[in-house]
């Protein structure tokens, strides 16, 4: 029985687990919507909720708390200074896991999770030409 086991393990080292949780926060911050598998959207939306709940919180130890577990300045800076302000009124809830069918090579179930009030500027900002 699997009675207060809290979280997935995705069929991943605790490490790798880390690595990945930590990436794709990183991504869904930077682009504010990512698509990938169902199982990692769902464990990804705790993670970034309650990253998003320190940003709104401020200060400088949640600050390093955030840095943390993200390790990357520039989505620091604009968790801090964009995605706090955005949510400051909201108690809550800032992120939507959309279900979107099946990816056609392996048919594993295919989930975009993106921010409520989304700005639609910010996705695929850096991909190329």
């Amino acid at each position: 029985m699997r009675h207060k086991i809290g979280h997935r393990k995705l069929q991943r080292a605790s490490g790798h687990r880390t690595a990945l949780l930590r990436n794709l926060a990183a991504s869904l911050i930077k682009h504010e919507q990512i698509t990938t598998g169902i199982a990692k959207a769902r464990e990804l939306r705790p993670y970034v909720e309650k990253l998003i709940t320190l940003a709104k919180r401020g200060g400088l130890s949640n600050r390093r708390l955030a840095h943390a577990r993200l390790q990357d300045d520039a989505q620091l800076t604009k968790l801090f200074d964009v995605l706090a302000e955005r949510y400051k009124d909201r108690a809550g809830g800032y992120t939507r896991v959309i279900k979107a069918g099946f990816r056609a090579s392996d048919a594993a179930p295919i989930a975009i999770i993106e921010l409520v009030d989304r700005d639609t500027s910010a996705k695929g900002q850096d991909s190329g030409p």
